[in-house]
């Protein structure tokens, strides 16, 4: 029996099943180019051993050099596909090298068969033969080609680029990856290199191995890609059951969970998404079919939100309105997120969408209790201001009756002054425009409606409120003052619900202020441009302040320092603001008494 043909046929046929079982891998995944690279190596390390077992049965010289000629190719294909997959699987390893090492494995393909028999021999002049696995083999006596330093060289490179590699990994953490393909490959490279320099420099009469020293690492590197199958098969494992337990969660959350391929332009969504939006379960999606669905007023907001979503990182949510088939209104609430590739670029977006109907509605009736609970406070504001509004309205009244009993008189004289009546009816007419402005003003405070944002002039908000309060304030010796500061924007608003804020705070200072025994009583109310986008108002008292144990609980529904206070009209405030898309907020004033401050969207805002 002859052992070389069979042990070097076995170890062939063992490198070609390795690269049949990898390369597929590689085929169905071009990301897996570690399996490209071991299917490469096995096939070159199959025709090492191929041209080994034919060197050893050679019987002439021209034969053995043609071998050793044609043997250079898959040496060239394993040292190339090595450095390929150290550089890949253990993510290391400087690229400079990398092609340094082929580059000079490549060059030294010219001079193996242009120059002498081939790259390691200029001539070969006899073949000796020595015993070996009970088979005699050809030993050669030939002169060596100087172009062999190439390849040689490339060898040496090939061993520093592995071990620059290996060290790389041993100090990023995989120490145990690093020992086992830097370690094995750098070891075996090292005797192969040693068997050649025995061979060809010193002329030790041995056969060529090499192959046999390339077998560990084939076998190192079939362990480390057979871990990571192994690895990949348990993760896929635990993404089925991670799969299984989210699709149980969303179900029980009846969550509608959707992904969109930014590529191709196709969305998959689950029953429950499908459901919520009104997509059969067969039907295809796409996001104009979406928009379709979302109700017209609410398409231009999805749209940013889309639009949002895909352009930059983070989670990004937002609710809309879908039209059902049967006419009635569905509110969704969604929020997704997008994946970016290395390029910035956004290849995919994920999310989940759930029925907020029923939380909407619920907040619409609590906005409606509010608006009635703020429609008596209103009313209770109006009833404590009437009869201050009373002296008001009086002096119009009583000018209206003097100026129309001088007329009277005037015109019971043979020749009137028709110049005289003129101006006493204007001034009738003035009168009785002032009576009529007290008496619009309040109507509107009385009236139920809901928040109606309008482009605001600031000065005449705050102009309205102070005609409203200032007989009040007159009344209990309160100097009530307004300052706007530089050039106020206009504002966005609902007049009367802004109104009915400002009437609470200022009405709260004067309380404030009827407590304390300071002097100076003074309310000021002052506009000033925050940013761009908002404008700040803020009500100023030199009331006794806002005390420490009341400053966390100060805007709770039903919470109240007052008497006779219902704790209703910071919490309504408070919501009128927020719904106007501002917020309110309270603290101390540093010359003392208490500061209220709020923020309303300018109306740059409300046309955008």
């Amino acid at each position: 029996m002859n052992w070389i043909v069979v042990i070097w046929s076995m170890l062939a046929a063992a490198c070609l099943t390795l690269a049949a079982i990898h390369l597929p891998i590689w085929l169905h995944d071009r990301a897996a180019r570690p399996s490209l690279f071991f299917s490469l190596m096995c096939v070159g390390t199959a025709g090492m051993v191929l041209c080994e077992a034919m060197l050893m049965h050679a019987r002439t010289t021209t034969e053995l050099a043609s071998i050793l000629r044609w043997g250079h190719l898959p040496i060239w294909l394993v040292i190339v596909s090595m450095v390929g997959f150290t550089h890949t699987h253990l993510g290391t390893g400087r690229a400079w090298l990398a092609w340094t090492v082929v580059g000079l494995r490549t060059l030294s393909l010219v001079p193996n068969f242009t120059t002498g028999v081939n790259v390691n021999f200029l001539e070969v002049s006899q073949l000796d033969f020595v015993p070996f696995l009970g088979e005699r083999v050809p030993i050669p006596t030939a002169v060596p080609n100087p172009w062999m330093i190439v390849p040689h060289l490339g060898l040496w490179l090939c061993i520093l680029f592995v071990a620059d590699a290996m060290m790389t990994a041993w100090r990023q953490g995989a120490r145990d990856k690093a020992l086992r393909i830097g370690g094995s490959t750098v070891v075996c490279l090292l005797a192969s290199a040693a068997q050649a320099l025995l061979i060809v420099w010193l002329g030790v009469p041995m056969p060529v191995t090499t192959s046999l020293f390339l077998l560990p690492i084939v076998g190192v590197m079939a362990y480390e890609l057979s871990r990571d199958l192994l690895h990949a098969r348990q993760l896929a494992a635990e993404l089925g059951e991670s799969e299984q337990r989210m699709t149980l969660a969303a179900r029980a959350a009846n969550l509608g969970v959707w992904s969109r391929d930014l590529a191709h332009e196709e969305i998959w969504a689950n029953t429950k998404w499908r459901e919520l939006l009104g997509f059969s379960q067969a039907e295809l999606i796409t996001a104009e079919k979406v928009l379709q669905k979302v109700h017209p007023d609410d398409r231009d907001r999805v749209r940013r939100l889309v639009t949002a979503t895909t352009s930059s990182p983070g989670v990004h949510q937002g609710e809309f309105r879908v039209q059902l088939p049967d006419g009635g209104i569905r509110w969704i609430a969604s929020q997704g997120q997008a994946e970016f590739n290395t390029h910035g670029r956004a290849i995919r977006a994920r999310g989940a969408s759930i029925d907020c109907t029923a939380r909407k509605l619920s907040e619409q009736e609590t906005l409606l209790l509010r608006q009635e609970i703020a429609h008596v406070g209103r009313v209770s504001v109006v009833g404590e201001l009437a009869m201050a509004l009373a002296h008001e309205i009086n002096q119009p009244l009583g000018a209206i009756l003097r100026n129309a009993e001088a007329a009277a008189l005037f015109l019971q004289q043979e020749s009137p002054d028709l110049e005289e009546i003129r101006a006493i009816i204007d001034d009738i007419r003035k009168d009785d425009q002032r009576a009529g402005a007290v008496i619009d003003r309040m109507r509107a405070l009385l009236k139920r409606q809901e928040v109606q944002m309008r482009p605001l002039h600031v000065d005449e908000l705050l102009g309205d409120v102070a005609a409203l309060l200032r007989p009040e304030a007159a009344a209990r010796r309160v100097k009530l003052d307004v300052k706007i500061i530089e050039d106020v924007p206009r504002i966005a608003g609902d007049r009367i619900h802004l109104q009915q804020v400002l009437l609470n705070l200022v009405s709260n200072g004067m309380d404030s202020i009827e407590e304390s025994s300071r002097q100076g009583r003074s309310i000021v109310v002052t506009a000033r441009s925050e940013d761009p986008a908002s404008v700040k108002i803020a009500v100023t008292d030199s009331g006794r302040g806002i005390a420490a144990t009341d400053a966390a609980r100060l805007f709770e529904p039903f919470f109240t320092t007052k008497p006779k206070g219902m704790g209703m009209g910071l919490s309504i405030s408070r919501t009128i603001i927020e719904a106007h898309g501002g917020k309110l907020w309270a603290e101390n004033h540093p010359g003392g008494g208490a500061c209220f401050l709020f923020t309303v969207p300018t109306a740059e805002e409300l046309e955008q």
